[in-house]
């Protein structure tokens, strides 16, 4: 599931299914990552922008997919966040390069 670019929070379950991790997961880097701290309203109920996107996805990259601890992801953020995100765009762009691969081998 992608993520509407037209809305402009979202919600718990929909991050969830996008990352594919499961809710407790995402409630736990908020604790321990300084930085994350997404809007709640009234009730608690946690709302996720952007940057909140952009935040979760640089802790995904480093945290599940190249496997750092939480406090090596932390001290990764504040020493080199620039390359992290490069690296985040490049995965970003082979994503949807296999994705379009993949569209034009089923068409073939």
């Amino acid at each position: 599931m992608g993520l509407s670019p037209e809305k402009l929070y979202y919600n718990l379950t929909e991050v969830c299914e996008h990352f594919d991790i499961p809710p407790s997961t995402l409630r736990y880097w908020e604790s321990e990552f300084p930085s994350f701290n997404p809007k709640r309203n009234d009730k608690g109920t946690r709302f996720y922008n952007k940057k909140d996107i952009e935040q979760i996805a640089r802790i995904h990259l480093l945290v599940k997919q190249n496997k750092y601890t939480i406090q090596g992801a932390i001290e990764k953020l504040k020493v080199d966040k620039q390359k992290v995100d490069h690296n985040l765009k490049i995965i970003q762009k082979l994503k949807k390069m296999r994705q379009f691969l993949s569209q034009l081998k089923q068409e073939l």
